[in-house]
């Protein structure tokens, strides 16, 4: 090869992690002084985890941010589509003569076997392969019990994560991403047709999410300066904006754990506030999603399958006009409806919230929570494999360290001691709006309930409840003692 001859390029082959900071597949590649080919590949093939229609949104307007992000830095992001993501990128090195090809690791053990295959066929050809962590703070194969084996309670392995070394230090973003001098062909964003092509139903969407590296940093500043402190406290009321909103960021790798977590420990240090348990609350919620990618990694059907084999024989009973009345937020008890329109208006939904609406699901109507994993998959911005599905079966008292089956949420309960004066409920199902703090969450209590909405045509379309909480309890509770064998 002549002096003169280009460099063959590296690709990076792009995934969850959609930024330029922190980015260690990217920042390995730039520093090998070849040209880097940032690559994202949508995965057209038919499976469990092809993105839903929230997710796509986001998608589209991440990988517009992304590019945008990546050109002022001289680089290009090609992009194509296809039914085997692992064979395009090979061609794709073959096309361009790639010197290496980099990306960030998967750990489903089903995805795990495909990147290794890839990384053989690669290897054989005379293509360097490597893959990094570029998702989570700790490897689930890193964080094992005093068996070896993966943990079962989070607890017990969110403290085994603490006692390791801290996480490193968040690398910089690249200061230039050389392209190379001649790109391959690539599709045109518009034309994957990821937004909405008939009703707009995602026009909620905009006015509550920026999606893309930048919007994930300005979230992270907003949260550390006016929402850490009492966070133990607000993230618990669904009427405050109490949360971070950093879920959606994280899953389409806009921003890394590692970023989060010294941002948070930064913060303390500089604020020299002392510990008053909020930072340490916020920081279990990503080991919840760490705890989450172990179970994924040991148990790659967790999203179709119970963890504990005996609820494979719990007496559901599907029924899709329950199903559809939850989906859309209908049921008659309005801390269920508000989450349940929340989530359709702007593809997410307060945590406290979600638990309730599962639980109604799982446990009042006895429906399989599979069904609500699927519909919180398709609507859900943040709808991750791992955190989505390890949730569900938390509730559903399925899965590892699970909440007891017969834990049964009462919602007008829940409803009085997370929205006591209704204005979450007010928000989202504004049928209830004239109604006070005594009756919101049960407005059937109410004998005139057409003159308290904000319209009595509105008001009307309310239901009544779906069904008694006292019969859906115990119905549920007979239920769980014939998956045990006991008599009810």
């Amino acid at each position: 090869m002549s002096s003169s001859a280009p460099k063959p390029p590296v690709i990076v082959w792009l995934r969850q992690d959609l930024r330029l900071a922190d980015q260690p597949a990217l920042a390995a590649a730039v520093a090998t002084g070849h040209p880097v080919l940032p690559v994202y590949v949508l995965d057209d093939g038919a499976h469990p985890l092809a993105p839903g229609g929230a997710s796509r949104w986001w998608l589209h307007h991440s990988l517009t941010a992304f590019a945008r992000d990546l050109k002022r830095r001289g680089g290009t992001l090609i992009l194509r589509r296809g039914t085997e993501p692992g064979r395009m990128i090979e061609a794709l090195a073959h096309e361009v003569g790639a010197l290496a090809v980099y990306w960030g690791r998967r750990y489903d053990a089903t995805e795990i076997e495909h990147d290794k295959a890839v990384k053989t066929r690669l290897g054989a050809a005379g293509i360097g392969a490597k893959s990094f962590n570029t998702s989570l703070l700790f490897e689930p194969w890193a964080i094992q019990n005093q068996s070896g084996g993966p943990y079962q309670v989070f607890t017990h392995y969110w403290r085994a994560c603490k006692s390791t070394p801290e996480p490193p230090s968040p690398w910089p973003a690249p200061a230039t991403v050389p392209a190379p001098a001649q790109l391959p062909a690539g599709d045109d964003l518009d034309d994957w047709a990821l937004l909405p092509t008939g009703p707009d139903w995602a026009r909620g969407f905009g006015p509550v999410w920026q999606p893309g590296e930048a919007g994930a940093a300005a979230r992270l500043d907003r949260f550390l300066a006016d929402r850490l402190h009492g966070y133990k406290t607000a993230r618990d009321l669904p009427d405050r904006d109490g949360t971070s909103g950093l879920s959606p960021h994280l899953r389409f790798g806009e921003i890394s754990p590692r970023q989060i977590w010294h941002a948070v420990r930064h913060h303390l240090a500089t604020a020299r506030r002392p510990p008053d348990g909020d930072a340490d609350t916020f920081l279990a919620e990503l080991g919840w999603r760490e705890f989450s990618y172990s179970l994924l990694h040991y148990h790659p059907a967790i999203a179709r399958e119970p963890l504990k084999p005996q609820f494979a024989r719990f007496p559901w009973r599907p029924d899709e006009t329950a199903l559809r009345a939850w989906q859309r937020g209908m049921t008659g008890y309005p801390i269920v409806d508000a989450g349940m329109r929340q989530l359709w208006a702007t593809g997410w939904m307060h945590n406290r919230v979600r638990m309730i609406v599962a639980s109604f699901l799982i446990k009042h109507l006895l429906q399989p929570w599979q069904g609500g994993e699927r519909w919180f998959w398709d609507t859900l911005v943040d709808a991750d494999p791992a955190s989505n599905a390890a949730s569900w079966q938390w509730v559903a008292g399925s899965g590892a360290d699970a909440s007891p089956f017969f834990r049964i949420f009462n919602p007008v309960l829940q409803g009085r001691k997370f929205d006591p004066d209704g204005a979450y409920v007010r928000r989202w199902v504004p049928e209830l709006a004239g109604l006070d703090r005594t009756t919101i969450h049960e407005p059937w209590t109410t004998e005139d309930l057409p003159s308290c909405g904000t319209s009595k045509a509105m008001a009307r379309t309310y239901p009544s409840p779906m069904i008694d909480l006292m019969v859906g309890r115990d119905r549920a509770l007979t239920a769980f003692a014939s998956l045990n064998g006991k008599d009810p």
